[in-house]
């Protein structure tokens, strides 16, 4: 397949009228440049007046460099071709790139043909697909849908016709779409309009007409007249440009369909009325028999690659020389090798004819340069550079480029031809003279590693040896690497390739074994961590496995030193990944999660701080009561110890340890837990810790409430003493729904069952898959009794029985409101027994049940229960002041809801009274009538209670009057503690936090009296069981303070030590890294007199902390003042042309010096009298051996200087060799400005010589030289 270079158009003339003066012109000035200076116009040339430039410049498309992969054996190919005005994309800077070439890529993918793209000489786009029939079809409707500009017309064919266009099932539409390459709408049955709209090419377009004009001719009831007329004569009568047909339907009023010259047939469809369709038919009959009575042929040959000269444009080549001589030419098809070009028509207007096909075909010729293939793209240059010069002088040259071939073709006019012909072989020759290639073989493995990352190697060896280098992509699996340019180059870049390469082979590569997890640890977020671990052994490649593939394999590639050691570093980090993943579970009852998290997170994030650990907590509408710790193992033990404390102290919470052997814990634990689930669940929900598996301990820890904890003991060691003696297991099963009714209320059925036989039964939980299985362990008899038990239950069950009850309409209500929520806990309860009441509005008492024949009698004692409940519920009325109603609702009513749930009561509180302190106005009169006269005096007991303080409890009698003893048991009572006032705001804490941690922890209000009242009485008020917690705490925060107040005192103690101010600097430290050490390491603090406070004495350093560490303090400055009372300080002379360099970057060098010889080295500031004098402090011995160095470093460094500045010398041009004699700037002759110019000095207010942007300008004012 060849590339195609498409050039840019700019005119010959423009050229040689706009560069060559130019040129000229700057070859004179630079003769006269000794002598004299330059005329104003030789110095700045006036902008050419040539309009032309104008209407022949293009838009420049660069070098096709698109690889389109070679011709397969195909079933078809067809050529298209896109005329420049109608392509879609014709201002591309580069062909084959951007949006087209995505188009045609599509194309293929859906299509499945293949698509080859050229560039003709008047820019049209050659389109050539192959592939099966229907791919190239549906190919080139999409090439014609998104490559050509697309133009529409309507044809208007009467509606009936319309199906007939269609065809069965769309068929016909579908096959003259493809055919033509266009869109077909039709309007739809509904639609009254006639009118077909089609779209696609002007080509396209006009084939669809003729089809659509032909079904509808056949269908039409007009006459229609078909006339056998050969292929050759249709050009004379559709006349040059289908004037005469034109002429023809206009007159006669007739409708002719003359096939298009792409459409191989011969008929004239006529349609029209019967006379002027006669007349029409009888006028073309005539021409036809005319011109095959007076024409003759005559055969000529004319190259295949000349035919398109003679076609022409849209074939107006082809219609100006039937309109100028009579005759027609007839050109074979693409697809045909034929060369043969028939003529036809009136003897002696051949001969003209004949002239003007060869002067057409002869305009243009081919010719060939030969150049190396790897040369083509330095011809071509950088994105077209050097091509461009040559077609702005021949903007009609075509030249091509043609893939893996030694050549280059041209065509074009051929007097332009000749000359790009000539330039281009003197280019070839130049490059052979200076260019050259070498090809290397490197192994195809080490090439991403050459290339290094994007392209970091690649690009520096290209910019540096000004070479090529092009190496095979990974899928060739080639190991031949191309380096083309300078010769040199060539060499020097051969060279380095080869040696890394060398080094690569000589490189080592281990696979590193660490764990997935890690890996995105490791490489940190945004890659920091892996970025640093690079930064510290650059050599080595370090590379991670997809995540997808789920490898634990980590590859190092490097030097051998540097890849072990790299090993090592890695090894530890992950050795510390793995120590801070352990991972432990610590149970805590739910209801002490919140005060475990403290307000705001303080006491969980606290606990995270101090212990180094990450510590999960279940969400809050979580069922799970563990929370998890993630750290190092010591830390994680620290922080599970802190969170139980915390636990133990909020709540009578009891810890016991049980010796049971380790063989044991598996088989007391159970499948997946259940059976250690079962025991904790049946005693309150204790905890049970068993110890970790492989650590050999038998203490297994109990934690819960001591009353619980004990009861799980005696479980867990009786479970133990079976398991020990003889265990044995039965598994049966039962529906999900007899589960409850098996268990019976508060577990008294399956209590029973296990007290009578001692087996021991689990339920599934709810989180188990397998929910119908039931387990029985314990000694083989009392488990086969207990499943005999259950077994017998379960079949009673399985008996569905129906029955009925009657309940007094008035209760019916309480039984379904709610949607039902009675009803659906007695299915629950009593194994899914269905209740069902009568409907609303019939006056029936009667409820019928079915279900299980135990179940029912057990649902109708509940019910009636309830019944008894309705019908002995009372009414009590609580009075509590409403200001305590939020206090004893507790957090979202949750107080509340619990006393219903004990109680079985239902609770309601008063509306909130919006103003309830009442206020007393003054009676007043009424129309004259005294207050309260002709009313009834509403009189209210102040003793009484308001109505807004009244709480009313629905129940049975006793069941409200517990409720109500509960309630007001809830309301909180207030006690005063005296504390010191001095400690009320550490009390308080800063922004509050002290004092609502207080709260929070005891579940009480804390209320501290204003600063302007100096009172000592803090109130407590909360519940009576929390107020002692709460006094307590706050004593004994009050103690803590005050031993926090004696030691301030004691931190108090300050020291004052005498010191040089000179040694300040030092005792500080850089960036005050010492004096920071001295106060860390003595928790002290050190103040250094201010320098601008003329008072203080300069030569004091306060220390400030306990006497004892104040002392220590003192001695570690004045060991440092010592220290440097001992240095000594030399000046050592030091070429100031070499400072920067010892220096180094950033100061990293002259660091390195003073960190190595312990001594201090300072510079000269810009502008000292003495810029070389450096001065170096510090011990003796130390001063001596960094001076010897720097001397060391100025001597090295001088050399490099000196010959870089003698280099300079010769950099320098001429004239900077002369006496500096003043500049006369830049000196022009004749200028407007003078006196004695001829030329009058430009006119500022000038709109023509000075246009503004975006206005219309004079016709002469045109871009100087060509468009770039």
């Amino acid at each position: 397949m060849s590339s195609v270079a498409v050039l840019t158009q700019e005119s010959f003339a423009e050229h040689r009228s706009g560069l060559v003066p130019q040129q000229i012109k700057v070859a004179t000035l630079n003769s006269e440049e000794e002598s004299d200076p330059p005329t104003y116009k030789d110095a700045f040339p006036p902008l050419p007046e040539k309009a032309a430039c104008l209407e022949s410049a293009q838009e420049p498309a660069g070098a096709w460099s698109n690889k389109i992969r070679p011709i397969k054996a195909s079933v078809i190919t067809q050529v298209f071709h896109v005329p420049l005005e109608e392509r879609k994309y014709k201002d591309m800077n580069q062909f084959g790139e951007g949006e087209q070439a995505k188009i045609c890529l599509e194309i293929m993918q859906r299509t499945g043909a293949h698509l080859e793209l050229s560039l003709a000489k008047d820019q049209g786009l050659s389109i050539m697909v192959s592939g099966k029939l229907d791919a190239v079809m549906k190919a080139r409707k999409d090439i014609v849908a998104r490559l050509q500009t697309q133009a529409s017309a309507t044809v208007t064919i009467p509606k009936e016709h319309h199906r007939f266009v269609i065809g069965k099932n769309g068929e016909k539409l579908q096959d003259l779409e493809l055919k033509t390459a266009t869109k077909i709408q039709i309007p739809r049955p509904d639609d009254p309009s006639n009118q077909i709209k089609i779209t696609g090419t002007k080509e396209g377009i006009e084939k669809a007409r003729h089809e659509v004009l032909l079904i509808s001719a056949e269908q039409d009831k007009r006459a229609v007249e078909r006339l056998e007329v050969e292929k050759a004569f249709h050009p004379f009568i559709a006349g040059p440009y289908n004037r005469l047909v034109g002429e023809i339907m206009q007159e006669t009023g007739t409708r002719i369909n003359i096939p298009p010259p792409s459409v191989n047939r011969t008929e004239i469809v006529f349609t029209g009325e019967k006379e002027q369709l006669a007349q029409a038919v009888a006028r073309i009959k005539k021409i036809y028999e005319e011109k095959k009575k007076k024409t003759t042929t005559i055969a000529v040959e004319v190259k295949k690659s000349q035919h398109k000269y003679v076609i022409g444009p849209k074939g107006n080549s082809l219609q100006e020389i039937l309109e100028r001589t009579g005759v027609s030419v007839e050109i074979p098809p693409s697809d045909s090798i034929s060369e043969t070009v028939i003529l036809r028509g009136e003897p002696e207007k051949l001969g003209q004819a004949l002239t003007e096909v060869y002067a057409k075909a002869n305009s243009f010729t081919v010719s060939s340069v030969s150049a190396p293939s790897w040369l083509h793209r330095f011809i071509i240059g950088k994105k077209g550079q050097n091509l461009a010069k040559i077609t702005q002088q021949m903007p009609k040259v075509h030249i091509e480029f043609t893939e893996g071939e030694d050549k280059i073709t041209l065509e074009g006019p051929t007097e332009d031809v000749s000359v790009a012909q000539e330039q281009i072989e003197g280019m070839v020759k130049d490059l052979i003279n200076r260019m050259d290639y070498v090809e290397i073989n490197i192994d195809h493995k080490f090439h991403r590693h050459l290339i290094g990352k994007s392209g970091a190697n690649i690009n520096r060896i290209k910019d540096q040896y000004k070479v090529s280098v092009r190496i095979p992509p990974d899928s060739e699996k080639s190991n031949l690497i191309r380096i083309e340019g300078d010769p040199q180059g060539v060499q020097q870049a051969k060279r380095e390739l080869l040696e890394l390469a060398s080094r690569m082979e000589n490189e080592r590569t281990k696979d590193l074994i660490i764990e997935q997890r890690f890996h995105r640890t490791i490489i940190g977020q945004k890659g920091e961590r892996i970025r640093e671990i690079r930064d510290k052994f650059p050599e080595v490649i370090i590379n991670f496995p997809d995540p997808a593939q789920k490898s634990d394999i980590v590859q190092l590639r490097g030097p051998k030193n540097e890849v072990e050691k790299c090993t090592k570093y890695m090894q530890k980090m992950v050795a510390d990944l793995v120590e801070n993943s352990y991972s432990i579970s610590v149970p805590i009852f739910k209801q002490f999660h919140k005060n475990i998290i403290g307000k705001g997170g303080a006491n969980i994030k606290k606990i995270r701080e101090e212990s180094n650990t990450k510590i999960d907590l279940p969400a809050e509408n979580s069922n799970s009561e563990t929370i998890v710790i993630t750290g190092k193992r010591a830390n994680c033990e620290a922080a599970r110890s802190r969170i139980l404390s915390i636990q133990k102290d909020l709540a009578n919470i009891a810890e016991v340890e049980v010796s049971i052997p380790a063989k044991l814990h598996n088989s007391l634990i159970g499948t997946k837990g259940r059976l250690i689930r079962s025991i904790m669940e049946e005693c309150g929900g204790v905890h049970i810790h068993f110890p970790v598996e492989g650590s050999g301990s038998d203490t297994v820890v109990i934690r819960g409430p001591s009353s619980d904890v004990e009861k799980a003991k005696k479980q867990l060691l009786h479970l133990a003493e079976e398991k020990q003696t003889k265990s044995f297991t039965v598994d049966i099963r039962a529906k999900p729904e007899y589960h409850k009714f098996l268990i019976g209320k508060g577990g008294g059925k399956i209590r029973k069952v296990r007290d009578s036989t001692g087996a021991r039964i689990i339920f599934p939980a709810a989180e188990d898959k397998d929910q119908d299985l039931i387990t029985i362990i314990g000694k083989e008899d009392a488990v086969r009794e207990a499943q005999k038990e259950l077994e017998a239950l379960i079949q009673n069950l399985d008996n569905v029985v129906e029955d009925y009850m009657l309940v007094d309409p008035k209760h019916h209500r309480h039984f379904v409101i709610r949607r039902g929520q009675v009803l659906r806990e007695i299915a629950e309860e009593y194994g899914g027994v269905m209740v069902s009441f009568p409907r609303s509005g019939t006056q029936s008492d009667k409820v019928t049940l079915k279900g299980a024949k135990d179940c029912v009698e057990a649902a109708k004692k509940r019910i009636q229960e309830i019944i008894e409940d309705l019908e002995a519920q009372v009414t009590v009325e609580c009075a509590i002041p409403q200001k305590f109603h939020r206090s004893v609702m507790g957090p979202k009513g949750s107080r509340i809801q619990q006393i219903t749930r004990d109680y079985n009561v239902q609770i309601k509180f008063p509306d909130r009274e919006e103003n309830p302190v009442h206020s007393v106005e003054p009676s007043i009169q009424e129309n004259g009538d005294e207050a309260g006269e002709g009313r009834e005096a509403k009189e209210t007991d102040p003793g009484s209670p308001r109505r807004c303080d009244i709480i009313i409890i629905s129940g049975r009698k006793e069941k409200c009057e517990a409720a109500k003893e509960a309630l007001e048991a809830l309301v909180p009572v207030t006690i005063e503690v005296e504390v010191p006032f001095d400690l009320h705001r550490y009390i308080i804490g800063q922004k509050g936090s002290g004092i609502r941690k207080m709260m929070d922890e005891f579940e009480v209000n804390i209320h501290v009296p204003a600063p302007e009242l100096q009172s000592d009485i803090i109130a407590i008020t909360g519940l009576a069981a929390n107020l002692d917690r709460a006094k307590m705490g706050l004593l004994d925060r009050v103690k803590e303070l005050q031993a926090e107040q004696e030691d301030r005192a004691l931190r108090s103690f300050k020291l004052s030590v005498t010191v040089d101010p000179k040694y300040h600097p030092k005792i500080i430290g850089r960036k005050g890294a010492v004096i920071t050490q001295i106060r860390l390491e003595h928790d002290v603090n050190i103040q250094f007199p201010d320098k601008d406070d003329g008072n203080q004495p300069q030569d004091q350093i306060t220390i400030t902390g306990y006497e004892k560490n104040t002392e220590a303090a003192r001695d570690a400055i004045l060991k440092i003042v010592g220290e440097l009372e001992q240095m000594v300080s030399e000046d050592v002379p030091l070429d100031h042309r070499v400072h920067a360099r010892i220096i180094g970057a950033r100061g990293k060098a002259i660091r390195k010096i003073m960190d190595e010889f312990k001594v201090d080295i300072r510079f000269p500031q810009s502008g000292a009298p003495d810029p070389n004098c450096v001065t170096v402090t510090g011990l003796p011995e130390n001063v001596e051996e960094a001076i010897d160095h720097i001397l060391n470093l100025e001597e090295e460094y001088l050399a490099d200087v000196v010959d870089s500045e003698a280099l300079q010398v010769y950099m320098k041009p001429p004239a900077h060799e002369e006496s500096k004699a003043p500049s006369k700037g830049f000196v022009v002759r004749d200028a407007p400005w003078t006196s004695n110019s001829s030329e009058k000095a430009p006119d500022m207010s000038s709109s023509e010589e000075f246009p503004s942007f975006g206005a219309q300008v004079a016709p002469k004012t045109l871009p100087w030289g060509p468009k770039r």
